[in-house]
């Protein structure tokens, strides 16, 4: 394995996916993915997220452009065996047990009985592991999915949506879950639509819209400047100020008299300043910095306004 390979255990090259004549799911994407890091794949529905989790891990053939697992190519055997992936809902036989579940699987991929009691540990079923899987909440059907995964203590998990369905005392244990997960050596390649939920868990992400990264970082610098916002009346001569000062970039406007301003945040009071002696009445100054969701909506020709 190259030392490339050692530090990317997920590489890709104008990946794309084409079906019939006029859909392409995956157009030409590349991205890198780093070991031991929790790498968010953010994008609405239908932005060629699944299509390409599913060329990952073999179960769909490129049209054209490279992949790399592990350093090798998808589907093969010996990669397979170090990586584990939940995608979409798990299926499980509803009237077995969460551990005889996980015994079916075990003993079809030549797994160690063994393994099974620290992955129910891993995610928190060790209470629940005897119970029939048709009694599992939607939340703790997710986690056994995610204990499924678990099996081979694999060093790459692929995770499709993970958080789908579920309600938000769900959604803060699998968050909690994932984020556990990625340590070490072990690497989290997180799928979803869920801005605010890969905020909360990822190191870096990479931002798709149409099958094709339009972005990759860390998500500090991916949310990188602050803005001003002000609230003021009336808003229409607030701004017409605003456009004439030097230094100001990107004015944006709401309905609720707000004011979102591209500005150095150490000019507040000066602005506050000439919006007052201007007869302007300003009833609130503040700082904010950019969500992954502005950041997505302004990549994709979108505007947003925080209130």
């Amino acid at each position: 394995m190259s030392e490339t390979n050692n530090e990317y255990v997920i590489q890709t090259t104008g990946l794309s996916k084409r079906y019939g004549p006029s859909l392409m799911a995956v157009d030409g994407l590349t991205m890198k993915v780093r070991r031991g890091e929790v790498y968010g794949f953010v994008g609405p529905n239908g932005a060629g997220k699944t299509t390409t989790l599913r060329m990952l891990l073999g179960l769909v053939r490129p049209s054209s452009g490279t992949c790399e697992v592990l350093g090798d190519r998808p589907g093969k055997p010996q990669t397979l065996a170090r990586l584990g992936a939940l995608v979409e809902m798990p299926a499980f036989y509803p009237y077995l047990s969460g551990r005889d579940n996980l015994k079916i699987m075990a003993r079809h991929a030549g797994i160690d009985y063994s393994r099974i009691d620290p992955v129910l540990d891993e995610v928190e079923l060790t209470k629940r592991g005897g119970d029939r899987f048709k009694t599992y909440s939607l939340g703790m059907k997710q986690r056994l999915g995610m204990a499924a995964a678990l099996l081979k203590d694999p060093e790459l998990l692929i995770l499709d949506e993970p958080t789908n369905g579920l309600d938000p005392a769900g959604m803060a244990e699998m968050r909690h879950l994932i984020r556990g997960l990625g340590q070490g050596n072990r690497t989290v390649l997180l799928s979803s639509h869920l801005m605010g939920e890969l905020e909360q868990i990822c190191d870096r992400v990479g931002v798709v819209k149409d099958g094709k990264i339009v972005t990759e970082g860390a998500l500090g610098d991916l949310r990188r400047g602050v803005r001003i916002k002000l609230k003021v009346e009336p808003v229409g001569k607030a701004r017409e100020l605003l456009e004439a000062m030097a230094g100001i970039g990107k004015i944006e406007t709401s309905d609720s008299n707000v004011i979102m301003v591209e500005a150095d945040t150490s000019r507040s009071a000066q602005i506050n300043r000439e919006l007052v002696s201007a007869g302007i009445e300003v009833s609130e100054v503040c700082t904010v910095t950019h969500s992954l969701e502005s950041v997505f909506l302004s990549l994709t020709g979108k505007e947003v306004i925080h209130e």
